[in-house]
């Protein structure tokens, strides 16, 4: 806390995203007052557009918290581990996790943003094509995916993501569901595949 009671900016601003996004999951985007997400951080709305400039700027923010824990979360997960396979596993083993432990962030990170028009889809575009490199570079370091040329990679890449994706909104929707389910579910559906595509099987319509 700053002289005279006062709270740094980098204490306050992670307080009014985290009443954002809870109101903004809860509310969506258009049905979320700013007064309520003003009061839920304990802060005044004058403070908030000080900190964000209009509800577009927290909404955009909002977005960028949510993705940068992700992320941090993943990295963190595959960082000690050798071997790619478990890193790979770690690594989708942590996203899911942070799915359930954090599905209001979800929400607004991948439902709301791609559904609220304007220029939040376009952030959320970005950040998925950075999460598409992130898996290149992963199966880059395998075994299997080596034995494929490099441009056949980046289709399996979307396919995964997209996978990933879609078994999040799942997994929001079923609070009682444990996320190493999805976690395995993608894990062999790339495993098996990728070990039957180094071998040279082809599905031939």
């Amino acid at each position: 806390m700053l002289p005279g009671g006062k709270v740094a900016r980098e204490v306050r601003e992670p307080q009014m995203l985290d009443a954002a996004v809870r109101i903004f999951a809860d509310r969506g985007y258009h049905g979320a007052p700013m007064d309520e997400i003003a009061a839920g951080a304990g802060v005044t709305k004058p403070m908030v557009y000080a900190y964000f400039g209009s509800k577009d700027g927290l909404y955009l923010a909002c977005i960028e918290h949510a993705g940068s824990r992700m992320m941090a979360a993943v990295d963190e997960a595959g960082a000690r581990e050798s071997e790619p396979e478990r890193r790979l596993w770690k690594r989708l083993l942590a996203f899911f996790e942070f799915v359930a432990e954090h599905r209001d962030e979800w929400r607004v990170l991948h439902r709301e943003a791609a559904a609220s028009g304007g220029p939040f889809p376009d952030q959320v575009a970005r950040a998925r094509a950075r999460v598409i490199e992130i898996v290149v570079r992963q199966f880059e370091e395998t075994s299997e995916a080596a034995a494929l040329p490099p441009e056949g990679l980046e289709p399996i890449a979307h396919a995964l993501v997209g996978a990933c994706e879609s078994l999040a909104n799942r997994l929001v929707d079923r609070p009682a569901e444990p996320p190493e389910a999805p976690a395995l579910t993608v894990m062999n559906l790339v495993w098996v595949g990728f070990e039957g595509l180094a071998q040279g099987r082809r599905w031939k319509p």
